[in-house]
């Protein structure tokens, strides 16, 4: 089965897509396609003939996505809990993705034709070797057939932060609820719950979610219009703080410059002027005798006593 369907819709799916299109209509549409194993217990088939009737109703919901004029569709395909079930439905399944990721590369000229870019989200080092190299020259190969793809894309092609958040949301099976699949990008979109099986999914349920979309635009719009103001209000508060932040830190660290500068002029300034210090003189030590002087001053010293002593005897 084709990824890319050919043919035009019917009268009335024609008369019904132009008056949707009329109103605002979804750019980014996201499916979680739920219900391919209670649709073969229901038909009474296999697991894996449920889930190729699973992919043959995604290549059918895109070429009605492609007459909406629906720009972008991302699916749900297989959960990190899907591991947990039988090997063979997960063999199976990784089976089914061969193939259809072989047909895909067969059918590139057909994908360029229509302007068709795939891109895998998700933690892919999960899979076989042999279905993560499919899946990279499926990437490749379609990686030119559109002008908003840009290189910074491109790198990180297993990550959604360079596409539009979903417009709407649609769970077929009945389940209400999202399993973890695109919690952040889904904050503001409109979400559609439907009870049919995804192998089931027609024209008109489409529709049908498109107009509950259209029903909800108003509101939706003005949520996201809040939330947009919110977001630009915290990153002017977040610009101011830093920019508050760095003037404070940048005077502070002139205010120092300044100051050690200062200091350092000033000791310059102090140091020019300052009389030159006057060389300090020290006193002379005491000049000692030689002893040979000090003997000599004895003798003269004893001469001197004993000449009165003469002259007392001569007299007497």
């Amino acid at each position: 089965m084709s990824w890319i369907r050919e043919g035009e819709l019917n009268l009335l799916e024609k008369i019904s897509a132009n008056i949707l299109k009329a109103g605002p209509m979804p750019k980014h549409v996201a499916f979680i396609m739920d219900g391919n194993r209670r649709f073969a217990r229901k038909k009474n088939m296999e697991r894996q003939e449920g889930h190729m009737q699973g992919f043959n109703k995604l290549a059918e919901t895109l070429r009605w996505c492609k007459h909406l004029n629906i720009q972008e569709v991302t699916v749900y395909a297989f959960s990190i809990e899907n591991f947990k079930r039988t090997k063979n439905e997960v063999d199976g399944l990784m089976e089914l993705a061969r193939q259809k990721f072989e047909k895909l590369l067969e059918e590139r000229d057909n994908l360029e034709k229509h302007g068709v870019c795939i891109r895998v989200l998700g933690d892919l080092n999960m899979l076989p070797l042999d279905l993560q190299q499919l899946i990279a020259k499926a990437v490749l190969t379609t990686k030119a057939h559109n002008n908003d793809v840009s290189e910074p894309l491109l790198s990180e092609c297993l990550y959604s932060s360079n596409s539009p958040n979903p417009d709407l949301l649609i769970r077929t099976s009945g389940e209400v609820r999202l399993s973890d699949f695109l919690l952040w990008q889904t904050s503001h979109s409109c979400l559609v719950f439907q009870s049919v099986l995804w192998p089931e999914y027609s024209f008109w349920n489409l529709c049908d979610a498109i107009l509950q979309y259209q029903l909800n635009h108003k509101s939706i719009q003005k949520a996201r219009d809040v939330h947009r103001e919110q977001q630009a209000s915290q990153q002017l508060e977040a610009d101011r703080a830093s920019f508050c932040s760095f003037h404070i830190n940048n005077m502070g660290k002139a205010k120092n410059t300044a100051s050690n500068a200062g200091t350092r002029s000033s000791e310059r300034l102090a140091g020019r002027h300052k009389p030159a210090a006057e060389p300090i003189k020290k006193k002379p030590a005491p000049k000692k005798a030689p002893k040979a002087k000090k003997a000599k001053a004895a003798e003269n010293g004893n001469n001197k006593a004993e000449e009165p002593k003469a002259e007392a005897t001569e007299a007497k």
